[in-house]
């Protein structure tokens, strides 16, 4: 599985990035405008630390609005995917922008109809939203594992983004069920890797070895 990072401080992108398991990053409006930057400006800056898929998503609203700013955002970095809302004129955008072979990421995806109309249109990624789904009563990994499953049933190409990902769990259970991304927000990233065991045993060894210099002296 590919883990994104859902955010757009680059702070946090540079962090994590280190560490070498980042494949790639997702960004919305929000996140965008939770970090006070230009758009165009910030996008370019995580290309130059993250070389992978970078999801960029437009702000217009009809089709013709959202084929224009999506032409013009995956000008910006040769890693751009135009991330598009699952709408009706989402769906035309989606079209128009794979048949320049421009990559799209299909988001706010909460059914398999949807995800299904999505990669008929030609999309790159569907992300359908694991948490928001939960919120409402429903099983957002089950609608992950039918997803998967219908898409490898009639050969679709189109990736499956595992999103509103809210706690590790989520992350294992994207994996079990076969998406093939999953994008994650920074703080989860600090739980994955933790385990009080890993921290104990480092402590028991701190320990032992303390004891073994000091009986060497």
């Amino acid at each position: 599985m590919k883990f994104f990072l859902d955010t757009a401080n680059l702070k946090d992108i540079k962090k994590y990035a280190a560490w070498g398991i980042i494949d790639g990053v997702t960004t919305n409006p929000t996140l965008v405008a939770r970090e006070g930057v230009d758009f165009e400006t910030r996008i370019k800056e995580i290309g130059e630390v993250i070389d992978g898929p970078i999801s960029a998503e437009v702000t217009e609203g009809s089709a013709e609005e959202m084929i224009a700013q999506g032409k013009e955002i995956a000008k910006w970095h040769k890693n751009i995917f135009v991330k598009v809302p699952m709408t009706e004129d989402g769906l035309k955008t989606v079209k128009a922008l794979s048949a320049e072979g421009i990559r799209t990421n299909v988001t706010l995806v909460f059914s398999v109809t949807q995800a299904v109309m999505a990669a008929k249109a030609g999309a790159t990624f569907v992300s359908p939203f694991v948490g928001r789904v939960d919120d409402i009563s429903y099983d957002g990994i089950e609608l992950i594992a039918d997803i998967v499953g219908i898409f490898r049933t009639y050969g679709f190409d189109t990736e499956v983004l595992s999103a509103s990902i809210r706690h590790p769990k989520h992350v294992v259970d994207s994996m079990r069920v076969g998406a093939d991304i999953a994008t994650i927000p920074p703080n989860l990233f600090d739980k994955m890797v933790k385990h009080p065991l890993t921290t104990s045993g480092l402590a028991s060894f701190a320990a032992d070895w303390k004891k073994f210099q000091a009986e060497q002296q």
